[in-house]
Parts: C-alpha cells; structure tokens; sequence
C-alpha cells in the first residue's frame, strides 16, 4: 500500500528546516528574497542574515556585493532555449553559485495538440539532468540541486494561505513566480523571524539585461502579477512577518514597508 507523505516529510525530504529551527542567537533572523528588478531597494546589508534569489536575480546580489545566496528558485524553462530572455537569464548566471538551488518546473502543456507536442518535444532541455549539465557548463555552482514535483510548490503556497479556495482558483489560471515561491520557501523554512523583499515590481524588467519580451508582447507587466499580487496579500496578512522595501509591492500587495527603525 502506497502511502502518501505527510507535509512534515515532504519539507524534510525536500531540504527545508522543522518550523523554529533556528541558526543564530540574534533577535531577528532576517531572509532577504531579491528579484532582478532594476534598482532594487535594499535594506543595509549589516541587517541581512541570508539572501534567496529568483533566477538570476543572484546577477544583481553579485553587482551589489551581497552575500552568496544560501537558495535560489531557478524556473527549468530556463535552459529551455525556447525564448531568447532565457538565454539572457541563463547567460546572467555564469560565474555564479548558490547554496541549495530549488528547480520550479514547467506547467503542464496546453493549447493546440500541436503546440502541445512542441512542447512535448522541448521537455528534455527542462529536465532535471539537462538544467545542472547545462549550469556547470556556464560555471554556475550549487551545493544541491532539489527538483520536487511543481505540486509540492503549490501545495506549500496554498497550505501558508489556509487553502483559499480563491488562490487555488489564481493558481489553477497562473501559477507563482520564482520569486513568491522563494517567499514560500523562506517561510517554511523555520529560521527566519522577518522576511524582506527586495527587487519585485510585477514587471518582466530585469537589471542584466533588457527583456526582449517587452518589445514583443508590448508591455512590461508580468503574466504572473495577478497571482503574485493575490499570494503576496494572503500571507503577508496571515503572516506578520513580511516586509518589503519596494513601494510598488507595498501599495499594490498591502506588504508593510520595512522602515528604518525596523533595519536592526
């Protein structure tokens, strides 16, 4: 009899902490989650514990002289070369390393039989083996790579969201960013009291490089934003714990602003 594991085994065995596991004896662990908008804003760097990074959002952490990030959340589409702007991200990460690097795979194929079997055809440049052969050729370097089924990312969202039956509806549409899954994760995860982020803006802008997609679908706005903007709401208010220091977030998500009484 097969039995399925519990959301306490699944966390274990996909590389995150028991709740209140804790690294230091400071006052407040603070998670710094970094997206690849252009000037992001950032809290001074003596107030971050860890950074988690977004794609090669880690490009932007390298500029400002952040620390390695200690995980990233890397799309597998990335070195799908089905897009020039994932050639340009992948091209973003050379050189660079992260400590566990989580791969959020692909969505289900939809659309026409023959856009679906195009895709079909395309999985193997997404497949697990192919995205760390294809990283260590461009000198990227991971500590581990973690590749849970896209499941287990959803469900972590929904299950720090209550199960909103409306976010699972969002979700079923679009799924989340890299970026509200790192989120996801950094919660999870037990060992940080605050979690900042830092480099969002529901745009498909990015400071390595500029996003060939803006000229093609003729505006910046992500795919992602609806859904983005309804998850960052739900757990910023479940979870009093979320900052950001992005007033685009602040205004359009209701993520309280990380002031600077609160930097220590």
């Amino acid at each position: 009899m097969v039995r399925l594991l519990t959301s306490g085994e699944q966390e274990r065995l996909y590389g995150l902490r028991p709740h209140g596991w804790r690294t230091t004896a400071c006052s407040m662990a603070t998670l710094l989650i970094l997206g690849s908008k252009p000037e992001p804003v950032l809290p001074p760097s003596a107030s971050i514990d860890a950074l988690a990074c977004a794609n090669a959002s880690g490009r932007s952490a390298a500029r400002l002289g952040l620390p390695d990030p200690t995980f990233t959340v890397m799309t597998a589409a990335l070195t799908s070369g089905h897009k020039p702007a994932n050639d340009l991200a992948l091209e973003a990460l050379r050189g660079l390393r992260t400590g566990k690097l989580y791969l959020y795979p692909r969505p289900a194929s939809r659309g026409f039989l023959l856009k679906r079997l195009v895709r079909e055809i395309g999985k193997l440049k997404v497949r697990p083996w192919y995205v760390q052969r294809k990283l260590r050729s461009i000198g990227y370097r991971f500590e581990e790579l973690i590749s849970p089924p896209r499941e287990f990312y959803h469900d972590l969202v929904l299950r720090l969201c209550d199960h909103d039956p409306a976010i699972a509806a969002q979700i079923e549409r679009k799924q989340p960013s890299t970026g509200m899954i790192g989120l996801a994760l950094g919660l999870a995860d037990g060992r940080f009291d605050r979690l900042v982020m830092s480099g969002f803006s529901f745009e498909i802008t990015h400071a390595y490089a500029h996003n060939p997609l803006i000229d093609q679908l003729g505006t910046t706005r992500s795919k992602h934003a609806d859904t983005d903007v309804m998850v960052l709401r739900c757990l910023a208010g479940r979870h009093r714990n979320i900052y950001t220091t992005e007033p685009t977030v602040h205004e359009r998500a209701g993520v309280p602003l990380l002031k600077e009484a609160e930097y220590a």
